[in-house]
């Protein structure tokens, strides 16, 4: 399979989407508290591709963007929180 992740952000506001062959089987959403902190408030993936890591996968793409621009990230979406707990590497990135 081909995946592809994009990313959008407009104003305060911002998408993460993983895409395979022209469809999107996850989403997260977030918002911009300042330049350094941002909030995760939904992360969703298609109920027929669960179990397959894609949640994973697009709350690694969260991790590596907010390393690259120092940022900070408050999970408020369950999901996203669990994900990045789970995971030691990934806690940097967790605003205090």
């Amino acid at each position: 399979m081909n995946y592809t992740f994009e990313h959008e952000e407009a104003g305060a506001k911002g998408t993460f989407s993983l895409i395979n062959e022209d469809k999107i089987v996850a989403r997260m959403t977030y918002s911009r508290l300042d330049s350094n902190n941002i909030i995760v408030d939904h992360t969703a993936v298609d109920p027929n591709s669960k179990g397959e890591g894609h949640g994973k996968a697009i709350v690694e793409q969260l991790v590596l963007r907010a390393r690259g621009n120092d940022q900070k990230v408050m999970p408020l979406c369950p999901f996203a929180k669990g994900v990045i707990e789970k995971n030691s590497d990934w806690r940097d990135i967790l605003r205090k």
